[in-house]
């Protein structure tokens, strides 16, 4: 009949427009338990260049040793002594801060709740990884900025990558029964499944 437009489709191929994708959820506590072990090396980079400042310093101190070694010749190579020394000092301090900030990052990165996840899908090393582009970040490095920036939304630690994630933090309260006892919100009266008056309605 014209104007009826098309047949209903049946319950089973009908499509919810408000349906939304299932979540992950994870625990707000975040993870227990202690961290794994670390599982990358010092920084290769800043290792060999204080041992190399450690190696020159090391030659130009003996090279003060030597006897013909006299005048304005001594004082430059003094100079450059005590520049090396200074080099290989500030590089040491470097290494061992570098190495505080990564060990304390990593302590606390596995106490979040998406650790959780982390553990799961053994992604240690991708975290490992993310700690030490984000505590070279943390000395100033703009490069390790955007390394740890990228590093970080692949493990799900801004809200916008935890959505694509499909990661989310579950409630406090989510999961809990409700409490015993308490008498429906409605305010009206239970009845019993047999009860003939639970067929009663007003007419007008």
């Amino acid at each position: 009949m014209g104007g009826m437009g098309p047949a209903p489709k049946p319950e089973g191929a009908r499509r919810r427009r408000n349906a939304t994708v299932a979540m992950t959820p994870l625990p707000p506590e975040g993870r227990k338990g202690r961290p794994p072990r670390w599982p990358l090396p010092d920084d290769v980079v800043l290792t060999a260049r204080r041992d190399s400042a450690l190696r020159k310093a090391d030659e130009l101190e003996l090279a003060l040793l030597e006897p013909d070694l006299k005048g304005r010749a001594k004082v430059a190579a003094e100079k450059k002594a005590d520049a090396a020394r200074e080099a290989a000092l500030i590089l040491t301090k470097q290494l061992e801060a570098q190495q505080q900030v990564e060990g304390e990052l990593w302590r606390d990165l596995w106490k979040t709740p998406q650790a959780v996840m982390w553990e799961q899908l053994r992604w240690t090393r991708e975290v490992a990884q993310y700690v030490r582009w984000k505590s070279r970040a943390e000395a100033g490095d703009l490069d390790a900025a955007k390394e740890a920036r990228q590093l970080g939304d692949r493990l799900g630690l801004t809200p916008l990558s935890m959505l694509r994630l499909r990661w989310k933090i579950a409630d406090a309260d989510e999961g809990k029964a409700a409490p015993r006892g308490r008498r429906p919100a409605t305010g009206t009266r239970r009845q019993r499944p047999d009860d003939p008056r639970a067929t009663l309605h007003v007419v007008e």
